[in-house]
């Protein structure tokens, strides 16, 4: 005889998991509504993050001399001062030796182009000066049909170029105010909330201070060492501009997906112009290898243990930031991750119960 569905317990069932599923739209919807608000705010949410992410890299030397007895006017400023400066430096020790060798290095483009054609040219291809005198015709022709595209597509660049500028400089002084006063802001967020949230939103927000902290230290010290594992690689190969190369790929690190290829490309064309096409497939490969390593083995390693992430997570919050938002996305998943973590943890230690104390006898209670 088979056994029958208890009509009760089915409804009860059926209750709770109505129940739950309410709950989880509630939930959901909420989420929406904050996604949707901080997208009509991103003007304003975009600068607040670049000064916190900014903040979190400047903060250990402004740590150290508020503790020398410094006013904290004084050690923002001089630790912006010294941030611009870093900055400063940074580009013109990539753009100084390329100016230098700019000369050289177009002369090897005009090479390298006439190689192509010659090698083109010759068999298996055979393409011959006609035809490729015709490609490039047909090429002109298609870029001038295409005036409109190419204008609209330009100004779209330099409108890009304007709010990423003014990004910066808003992030900037947005630094400068959170070196000044950050100190100052959690007890003054400790004044403004009432009962439970005066000890909960302190605790969670030093948490998330330091969480995002850690990611800035990893991400450098995963852009170090692509710095300097490429670096290495162009010196041995002996291509021009070895540092400027490596500086490029420290500070492209910062930016995922697209700083990665924009400084290896620049990577491969100088090797390319300077050094031909074995040396130029040989850097390619090297780049290929060393950001796999980067993006499969390092990255969730040494994320996963500052941000308390598993690797695998890390990964995953990547490719999710990135289908939905782009490079921003991409680079805010791993941040906004970490954090989404430190408030659910945070959750849990409030609602997990106490360890149970055993009773005097010895037994379990």
């Amino acid at each position: 005889m088979s056994a029958t569905l208890n009509a009760g317990r089915t409804r009860a069932a059926l209750r709770t998991s109505a129940r739950i599923s309410g709950e989880l739209l509630l939930v959901l919807v909420a989420a929406a509504v904050v996604l949707w608000l901080l997208g009509r705010m991103w003007s304003v949410v975009w600068p607040l993050i670049v000064g916190l992410l900014l903040t979190t890299l400047t903060w250990p030397p402004a740590r150290f001399l508020r503790r020398r007895g410094l006013p904290p006017a004084l050690v923002a400023s001089l630790v912006t001062v010294l941030f611009l400066v870093v900055a400063a430096g940074t580009v013109a020790l990539i753009a100084v030796p390329v100016a230098a060798q700019s000369g050289e290095l177009t002369d090897g483009v005009v090479e390298g182009i006439q190689r192509l054609r010659e090698w083109a040219a010759g068999p298996p291809l055979n393409i011959g000066e006609e035809r490729i005198a015709g490609a490039f015709d047909t090429a002109t022709a298609r870029v001038q049909d295409s005036a409109g595209t190419i204008v609209s597509t330009v100004v779209t660049g330099v409108s890009t170029v304007f709010n990423g500028v003014l990004t910066a400089v808003l992030g900037l002084f947005l630094m400068f105010f959170f070196l000044k006063d950050g100190p100052r802001f959690l007890p003054w967020l400790r004044r403004q909330l009432p009962g439970r949230l005066a000890t909960d939103v302190p605790v969670v927000a030093a948490r998330c201070w330091n969480t995002l902290g850690a990611f800035v230290r990893s991400q450098a010290l995963v852009g170090l060492i692509d710095a300097v594992l490429i670096g290495l690689g162009l010196w041995f190969l002996g291509v021009p501009l070895v540092l400027p190369l490596a500086v490029l790929t420290f500070v492209a690190a910062f930016v995922p997906i697209i700083g990665a290829l924009f400084a290896g490309l620049v990577a491969v064309l100088i090797a390319l112009v300077s050094n031909g096409v074995t040396d130029a497939l040989i850097v390619l490969a090297l780049i290929v290898a060393v950001q796999q390593i980067e993006g499969n083995v390092l990255q969730p390693m040494i994320q996963s243990r500052g941000l308390g992430l598993h690797a695998a997570v890390v990964l995953l919050a990547v490719t999710l930031g990135g289908s939905l938002a782009g490079i921003v996305g991409s680079l805010l998943a791993v941040p906004v991750a970490a954090l989404v973590a430190v408030v659910w943890n945070y959750l849990r230690e409030q609602l997990t119960d106490p360890p149970r104390e055993p009773a005097a006898d010895g037994s379990a209670g």
